[in-house]
């Protein structure tokens, strides 16, 4: 018997009709033999529907009510889809973060698993039950509610998988796995069928929405494989999993964007240690997450540094960095720049092979398309482009390295 965890999305969830069938899949699953969990998300749209009833009251509602609130939305999705199973004939329990025992730390709206207590979980499974765990949700060790953030229920399951030791955990959603791009942009974009955890953290965190970053380091670090799959049909899916030598073959898996960048440039900074500290540090604390960081000395010997955010984050970053500045130097600058995109290479293949970045650049220019500020890592060449030009510049890229056709063995 296999103990199989289950996880599905919004969209997965966004009906009666679409309950019913995640109740057959886990139906099917216990009939082979299995014991199973389910972490299920808020069906789609509730989320997005309660965050506008909070804003008709403020702007900037209380983050505490809100992780109160936001939990509401997997909580009524557990009790339909348990409802969904007894139907079926399936014994099933609704589990919420608190009785799943997911300790949580952090701020509000923006938890951090801490650590889980299964005991409960491993009671119920012995009893016979399928469990159905509202994912997104935990516990802070003053017992307040506290929600995860975005791709919150992908890190209740990998977290749950790793605490009850799971044999597969098998991320279900509108997508058969994970591509070479997104379909939608690439028409002949190809479905891999594995990818290592560095190569799929990568392209989490450049764009790619199959998964949040977080959930995918939580897996690499305790060794969760898991499975990419979707949950309207039975297609194999893209297995994530430790990176294996015949990886290095492939040179490039993938190609991700992420629109909606915004670039910040400072100018006139004092050419003395701690400057970029005080810089990042105010930043940090207004938990802006930066993305590429390029820093160097301008021709008058004043340093200069650009990175680029989400857009949604530029008034704040002008906020933060307001302050910060005047106590640098009264030199100092912000330069603003909103409409550019990412674009992102990523492949292990490249530790062993040169002359990838030329090909991807003579791509770009022969395509027509400027670059901005480039950035990379053993594993990733990312560049900004006009957000207008992101999809030609994908595509451009996909052929350049004949990313449709299946790699040489």
């Amino acid at each position: 018997m296999a103990l199989i965890v289950q996880k599905y999305g919004g969209t997965s969830v966004g009906s009666i009709d679409r309950m019913r069938n995640v109740a057959a899949r886990v139906k099917r699953t216990r009939d082979e033999g299995n014991q199973v969990v389910a972490v299920v998300s808020a069906m789609s749209g509730i989320t997005d529907g309660l965050i506008k009833m909070a804003r008709e009251f403020s702007e900037t509602p209380s983050e505490r009510e809100m992780d109160v609130l936001l939990a509401t939305g997997e909580q009524q999705s557990i009790a339909l889809v348990s409802m969904a199973l007894h139907e079926a004939g399936v014994e099933a329990v609704s589990v919420t973060g608190r009785q799943a025992g997911i300790f949580t730390t952090g701020s509000h709206t923006r938890g951090r698993i801490q650590d889980i207590d299964p005991e409960f979980m491993k009671r119920s499974l012995e009893e016979g039950n399928t469990l159905v765990v509202a994912g997104f949700q935990g516990i802070t060790p003053e017992g307040m509610i506290h929600t995860l953030g975005r791709g919150g229920s992908d890190l209740t399951a990998i977290a749950i998988s790793a605490a009850l030791k799971a044999d597969v955990c098998q991320i279900l959603t509108d997508v058969d796995g994970v591509y070479t791009c997104d379909p939608r942009i690439v028409k002949n974009a190809r479905k891999l069928p594995e990818i290592s955890y560095d190569e799929m953290l990568e392209m989490a965190s450049s764009g790619s929405k199959v998964m949040q970053s977080r959930s995918v380091e939580f897996a690499k670090k305790f060794g969760v494989v898991f499975e990419v799959r979707s949950s309207l049909n039975d297609n194999p899916g893209t297995l994530v999993l430790e990176e294996h030598p015949a990886m290095e073959n492939v040179v490039i898996r993938g190609v991700s964007i992420e629109r909606s960048q915004a670039r910040v440039t400072i100018t006139g900074i004092p050419d003395v240690p701690g400057m970029s500290g005080k810089i990042l540090g105010a930043l940090g604390e207004a938990e802006i997450n930066l993305d590429m960081i390029v820093s160097n000395i301008a021709h008058d010997d004043r340093a200069r540094h650009s990175f680029t955010m989400h857009s949604n984050d530029l008034g704040k970053a002008q906020a933060a960095l307001k302050q910060v500045l005047a106590e640098i130097s009264p030199d100092a600058r912000i330069e603003t720049e909103a409409g550019i995109a990412k674009l992102s290479a990523v492949g292990i293949g490249m530790r062993s092979h040169s002359g990838v970045a030329a090909t991807m650049f003579k791509a770009l220019g022969e395509a027509g398309i400027n670059i901005g500020m480039i950035s990379t890592s053993e594993i990733k060449i990312a560049v900004t482009v006009d957000e207008p030009r992101i999809e030609d510049a994908a595509r451009a890229v996909h052929d350049a390295f004949n990313l449709d056709k299946e790699p040489v063995k």
